[in-house]
């Protein structure tokens, strides 16, 4: 037992649940590199005041969830809370938008950080697979993102799992709905710090989780009666694409999420059986945010996947993946000069992609074999002095028993043979 443990609200991931989030993380890149989107990977922090003009200065992440910290030479930095702010930091450094090659697809998977109250579903470092379209004002993007999210969900093995739907309009529009919004919410019964920020985003407020303000917003304005022409006709080619790619979707007008970049298409994926943390995944279009960092003006969509909740989703729903086999064949020596042979022989085996594993140690007869039964292989190689003298090696299939001589020299294609 070590001294140390992992730090409140972190976890580690260990065999076999470790694979489980690899075969999730998988399955939500798979749809993206299917459809043009290339890897990007930015590092684990950034300036503050990237976090700071992106996500929002009035937002919770940025006033009490970041984890900040000052260099030696005087720099402020966050640990990263989202991907978002810092893939388009990437692309517009990189000049990715020039050249006319819009938009910009990437894809991404890391950790992230938050200072949270650690609870189930709710870490301090959690796992996400991310995705942004950057530089096109197209509700087809919106749709295909969607679309592509929707189906990692659904390759998986999910289906208890609902899509929230909402227009949070644009520039033209916003400003007159934010002074509706203003007003009604001045008239609330709401604690000081609610009320500043009813004067900085009064959005957020509609964000609140408290039962005492949730009850309070029931007769609150919906951005949804305050679009203008241009985001109504945009909202309704979104719906109308999802409609046509047989992805159903439910109209949510409080959908608002926890980031101030927020523009016209936001949605969300909440899975019910999770309690209080539904949220599995979301997203939406931030045509502005590329200006709030110091670049032009890029109209971009993404959203974010989480690898953590959704993994929660599957034990919610029972769904056992079907993961690959960690070994498929264990090989057991016995005695120094068989030890040398299969070490060789495994080796040619990993080389033609059988994943392979030997057992090390000088272990005896009855202790290799509970290893190998333990490894979950398939079949066990077993090497003595007598298959030596006579160039073979004995393959014994584990679940059956039935055992087969293979010659030294084709050892490796008569593996192969068997494993098909």
């Amino acid at each position: 037992m070590s001294t140390f443990n992992a730090p409140r609200g972190t976890y580690d991931l260990l065999p076999p649940d470790s694979a489980t989030y690899l075969a999730v993380r998988e399955a939500m890149a798979a749809p993206l590199r299917r459809s043009g989107y290339g890897y990007v990977e930015t590092p684990g922090f950034e300036s503050v005041e990237l976090f700071a003009r992106g996500v929002g200065e009035s937002t919770d992440i940025v006033t009490k969830e970041m984890y900040t910290l000052t260099t030696r030479g005087g720099d402020e930095l966050a640990l990263r809370p989202e991907g978002t702010a810092s893939v388009l930091r990437a692309a517009l450094e990189a000049n990715l938008h020039r050249g006319g090659n819009l938009p910009v697809k990437l894809w991404y998977s890391g950790s992230y950080y938050r200072y949270e109250r650690p609870q189930k579903g709710r870490y301090r470092h959690f796992s996400q697979v991310g995705a942004e379209a950057i530089g096109a004002e197209d509700p087809t993007l919106d749709a295909e993102l969607i679309v592509l999210a929707y189906d990692a969900y659904r390759s998986l093995g999910l289906s208890g799992f609902r899509l929230l739907l909402n227009s949070l309009g644009d520039r033209t529009c916003r400003p007159g709905y934010r002074s509706v919004l203003q007003e009604f919410l001045r008239g609330l019964d709401l604690d000081e710090q609610t009320r500043a920020r009813i004067e900085i985003n009064p959005l957020r407020v509609l964000d609140d989780k408290r039962e005492s303000v949730q009850r309070q917003l029931a007769g609150a304005p919906m951005m949804r009666d305050h679009l203008c022409e241009e985001c109504k006709a945009f909202h309704e080619e979104v719906r109308a694409l999802l409609t046509d790619a047989g992805v159903p979707f439910e109209d949510d007008p409080r959908l608002v999420r926890g980031l101030d970049y927020y523009t016209r298409t936001t949605f969300e994926f909440v899975h019910d059986g999770l309690g209080s943390q539904s949220a599995i995944g979301g997203g939406g279009r931030y045509d502005g945010l590329a200006e709030m960092i110091g670049g032009p003006q890029l109209p971009s969509v993404g959203w974010a996947l989480g690898v953590d909740r959704t993994v929660l989703a599957l034990e919610a729903e029972g769904v056992d993946l079907a993961l690959p086999a960690v070994t498929e064949v264990y090989a057991v020596p016995l005695g120094e000069e068989a030890r040398r042979r299969l070490f060789h022989l495994v080796t040619e085996l990993r080389r033609e992609g059988v994943a392979a594993d030997l057992a090390y140690g000088g272990k005896g007869m009855k202790n290799a074999m509970k290893s190998a039964n333990r490894s979950g292989a398939r079949f066990a190689l077993l090497l003595g002095e007598r298959d030596l003298a006579e160039g073979v090696v004995q393959l014994k299939d584990l679940a059956s028993g039935e055992q087969t001589a293979l010659e030294l020299a084709a050892a490796v294609a008569g593996v192969r043979d068997k494993l098909r």
